[in-house]
């Protein structure tokens, strides 16, 4: 069912199995396992996520390479309403261990917002990350190219970097250093700082004895057309031509609401048993780009199904066996 603040009532007392934080690949696979495992659950999804943003699908088992991520997205929103698992559009603000449940503070709705507190058995936390973009004064420049041949992803894209012209956009002079594995794809590589930070005389050189160039000037602009990047205008109004650009800028960790709890980190990224993707908790799992990993669509989809797996599996050990009671009888 897809909660809203008009229908959260039904809900107000129900303690859920697994409460899901996330709607993307990994919190979605996980959500319909569970549902296939005849479990309760709940995916609070805060939209527009990573996954929404990506254009394509080009390195995924089965479908088609052009597969809008959103398209997938939607796909496995309808399946688990399809299995009775609920849906709430919304934002989570915090976590609370109370003992044998977890007490989860929602934001929900923009205007006239309200603030349920749903309860479940076990957490998993998908909420996964956003890359960090230039911010350049025209914002919708960036949005009209990034996802799709100005990429995030070294990982997911190389291949279509592949001996190209290529723009590294760097937030710090250690992300140059993308460039030196980068350059498995292409050595065509043209480095921007946007006089964001000095680079140092080691960095300096190390570029020049690969031959790529340093432009340090700031960027007015991308230019192209029909959502293809083809080069940057500096603030002074030269232009630089490219073909296609790869985005070293970071990401931002959707994990505030789980500070207020125990757990173990890696910098940024959750701590998780390999075979389970549980935490340090017990009782709350990770998937996705927010546990220790390789950030990729097939990786999230798995690690879906081994939480949701280990959590069946742990409630079922607790659980008295079903008994065919009429042939017990007499």
């Amino acid at each position: 069912m897809k909660l809203s603040k008009k229908t959260l009532d039904q809900r107000s007392e129900h303690l859920y199995d697994v409460i899901i934080v996330g709607g993307g690949m990994g919190g979605l696979s996980a959500a319909i396992y569970l549902q296939r495992y005849r479990l309760s659950c709940l995916v609070i999804e805060k939209g527009r996520g990573r996954s929404f943003w990506m254009q394509d699908t080009r390195n995924y088992l089965g479908l088609p390479p052009t597969t809008p991520g959103r398209t997938i997205l939607q796909q496995g929103q309808d399946y688990l309403q399809d299995l009775q698992g609920d849906y709430l559009p919304g934002f989570v603000e915090d976590v609370r261990d109370e003992g044998e449940t977890f007490a989860v503070k929602v934001k929900v709705g923009k205007k006239d917002s309200t603030y349920p507190v749903l309860r479940s058995k076990y957490l998993i936390a998908a909420s996964g990350i956003i890359d960090k973009l230039p911010q350049l004064p025209d914002m919708q420049n960036v949005y009209d190219y990034a996802g799709h041949n100005l990429h995030v992803c070294l990982i997911c894209d190389g291949y279509e970097i592949a001996d190209k012209q290529c723009g590294l956009f760097p937030s710090s002079e250690a992300a140059i250093n993308t460039a030196f594995v980068l350059n498995w794809f292409t050595p065509y590589i043209t480095v921007f700082t946007m006089g964001l930070f000095e680079v140092g005389d080691e960095m300096r050189q190390k570029l020049k004895d690969h031959g790529y160039p340093l432009i340090e000037a700031p960027i007015k602009r991308f230019m192209g057309h029909h959502h293809e990047m083809t080069g940057v205008e500096l603030e002074d109004s030269s232009t630089i031509s490219l073909d296609v650009g790869l985005i070293a800028m970071g990401s931002h960790y959707h994990s505030e609401y789980l500070r207020g709890l125990d757990l173990e980190w890696k910098g940024n990224n959750l701590i998780t048993d390999s075979a389970t993707c549980r935490t340090s908790h017990p009782r709350l799992f990770a998937v996705g780009d927010l546990k220790d990993g390789i950030n990729q669509v097939s990786i999230a989809v798995a690690d879906g199904t081994l939480a949701a797996t280990a959590i069946w599996r742990e409630i079922r050990r607790q659980s008295p066996p079903r008994r065919w009671q009429e042939n017990l009888s007499g």
